[in-house]
């Protein structure tokens, strides 16, 4: 009996930590609006503007981030992401890696909670370290820089930048914490 009051006991606990997390926040934020707003009504409302004007701007892309996130849920087994991105895809998960990291668009924060959830699925280390790192080349910039600084440049610089990537993935696997899942 005292086993399962400890259980209840801590299922409580835990559920109220998790609603302290959920309110602090916000209501430390709504307290300072509030207490700048009775200091100063004009730097509150201009500093609300410009948070509206944040939200508004990471909205689009936290969103899309989560409709992916389901998709993914709804889609993809741990089976599909161990057999395309998991430890033993050698060549072909490098590539696939790469080649998102290079499509992909948008903020890198909002690529964050996908990439949690594709790690969990089974997804390397390597293969994620590899898609961030690839990220930085961008095929809709490559005329530009290619205008500024010439094309062998631009050549050179992409295919540097694509195996730096691949080296940072192959370190992150080697020294990272997450090796034994991914």
């Amino acid at each position: 009996m005292k086993d399962e009051d400890s259980k209840s006991e801590g299922g409580r606990d835990t559920g109220r930590r998790r609603l302290v997390r959920l309110i602090v926040f916000p209501l430390v934020v709504t307290l300072i609006y509030g207490l700048v707003a009775l200091t100063s009504p004009e730097q509150a409302l201009a500093a609300l503007k410009a948070s509206g004007r944040v939200l508004l701007q990471v909205a689009p892309a936290l969103a899309l981030a989560f409709g992916v996130m389901v998709l993914l849920n709804l889609l993809v087994t741990p089976g599909h992401v161990e057999r395309f991105l998991g430890r033993g895809t050698k060549a072909k998960g490098a590539f696939l890696s790469t080649v998102a990291g290079i499509l992909s668009m948008g903020s890198i924060y909002a690529w964050y909670p996908l990439l949690k959830a594709l790690r969990e699925k089974g997804v390397s280390d390597f293969h994620l370290a590899n898609f961030l790192g690839c990220r930085a080349v961008k095929i809709p910039l490559l005329p530009v820089m290619a205008a500024y600084f010439g094309w062998a440049f631009t050549v050179v610089l992409s295919a540097l930048m694509i195996l730096g990537a691949l080296a940072t993935g192959l370190a992150v696997s080697i020294f990272g914490t997450h090796g034994s899942k991914g």
